[in-house]
């Protein structure tokens, strides 16, 4: 199926962010990268605010789906998500790099961009829900959910524009540093919710 101008666009855009960083964005040299006329980013996202947006609600529907689609048959729900979480944001670089700046996202401002960060906020609840239970009362959900994100959000920072990779120790590989942290991550959320007496929901 042929891309749309559009989409032609935003893929521009989601490229430059992911190679160059949001900051130095302008609809020009998007223009030039897509093949599109210089007016056509204009036409389809207004000004850089409106492509931030679009760019913020094609990043936050993704993420949702990538919970969505988790697969917990060999695996706790808080390792999954640990993992779909940093799987997601090292796959969708541009899109992460924009999602999460409280000045450029469009989340306050643009109805959809918010409803779908309100969307995959919910299925991070619902992840936590595997790992704690649903019956749990919402500031104990919220607790762990922020400290979830926390966790994995700081981990794929280090990862992508943070110093982790430079400083693995000796013969330890990014995968094999990536695992462990997951794993101790994990492990923690799991103990926690142990101490706590809450019981996973298998639904």
């Amino acid at each position: 199926m042929a891309q749309t101008l559009r989409e032609k666009v935003l893929m521009a855009a989601v490229k430059y962010v992911a190679d160059y960083g949001p900051d130095g964005l302008s609809f020009r040299q998007i223009a030039a990268d897509s093949g599109v006329s210089h007016q056509a980013p204009y036409h389809y996202f207004g000004d850089r605010s409106g492509i931030f947006a679009a760019i913020s609600e094609e990043g936050f529907s993704a993420l949702a789906g990538a919970f969505r689609d988790v697969d917990f048959s060999n695996t706790s729900a808080a390792k999954a998500g640990f993992i779909a979480y940093l799987n997601f944001a090292r796959s969708h670089v541009g899109h992460f790099r924009v999602m999460f700046r409280q000045d450029i996202c469009g989340v306050t401002d643009n109805e959809e961009t918010a409803n779908a960060a309100s969307s995959a906020f919910d299925e991070l609840l619902q992840m936590v829900a595997r790992t704690i239970g649903s019956s749990v009362d919402p500031k104990a959900a919220h607790s762990f959910a922020f400290t979830m994100w926390s966790q994995a959000h700081g981990l794929a920072t280090l990862v992508i524009d943070g110093p982790l990779p430079q400083k693995l120790p000796p013969g330890v590989s990014l995968e094999d540093q990536i695992d462990e942290v997951i794993n101790l991550c994990s492990h923690m959320v799991a103990l926690e919710a142990a101490e706590m007496g809450l019981v996973p929901s298998h639904s």
